[in-house]
């Protein structure tokens, strides 16, 4: 973990993200602990990259706080990354600053380190990335293993925690439905709702070595079998 009273954050700005509701400021946190091989942001994978900048807790706070008029249609603040996890410590002393002052927050994270349970304490509308089902697979294409993420969402899923579980669908890499479900199916899943995110390649030019992924596309009729298999099993289901 990084350790310090500052964040490190590639880039910022407003837009109408895919995460959390109305027009957000979005900041993109530098470092992760995964290195998925369609990563979309290649860049804010090392923990050190030129491109980025170092923002003290309260500077970041005061800028949200001059912001929030911007926040008139519901919107607020969204953490994405990298990993936001990577740097636990301080987003938790900002999170709850902002907590304290009304301030909307969203957090995407890739679910793989304990201390999101800490965080979203403090998170009004959390997202989790789910990139495999199968430990095995998701080791061969993102570089590490899904077992603390499975922990993590099934703790929020039995604690009856607000989550929204994204799914990136990937042609040859996981773009098939069943196993998905049938995982999801044994749990309590009232509490969250699922999207299923076609494969891209909008950060294909941040790679610097190879990018590995060929023929990575899928049909809509793809992003439909997946739906249709969730709402089968009683699962909310949302498009962005």
């Amino acid at each position: 973990m990084l350790g310090g009273d500052v964040l490190k954050i590639l880039q910022k700005g407003f837009n109408y993200s895919q995460d959390g509701p109305g027009n957000r400021l979005v900041y993109h946190f530098q470092g992760c602990n995964f290195a998925c091989k369609w990563c979309s942001n290649a860049d804010s994978i090392p923990l050190e990259n030129i491109n980025s900048k170092e923002y003290s807790v309260d500077d970041i706070f005061d800028e949200i706080m001059r912001s929030r008029m911007m926040f008139f249609d519901g919107g607020g603040v969204t953490f994405t990354g990298g990993e936001v996890c990577v740097q636990s410590a301080e987003l938790i002393v900002l999170l709850k600053l902002l907590k304290a002052n009304g301030i909307h927050t969203a957090v995407e994270t890739n679910g793989s380190i304990l201390a999101l349970r800490d965080i979203a304490e403090y998170v009004d509308y959390l997202i989790v990335d789910f990139k495999h089902h199968d430990d095995e697979q998701h080791k061969k294409w993102v570089g590490s293993s899904n077992k603390i993420v499975r922990k993590n969402i099934e703790y929020f899923l039995n604690t009856g925690r607000q989550i929204h579980i994204r799914i990136p669908v990937i042609h040859g890499v996981n773009d098939e439905p069943q196993g998905f479900a049938d995982y999801f199916k044994e749990f309590d899943t009232s509490n969250a709702v699922f999207e299923f995110l076609a494969y891209h390649e909008y950060g294909k030019d941040k790679w610097n070595g190879k990018y590995e992924i060929e023929n990575g596309f899928v049909s809509a009729e793809t992003i439909k079998d997946f739906t249709e298999f969730f709402n089968e099993y009683g699962m909310k289901t949302v498009v962005t």
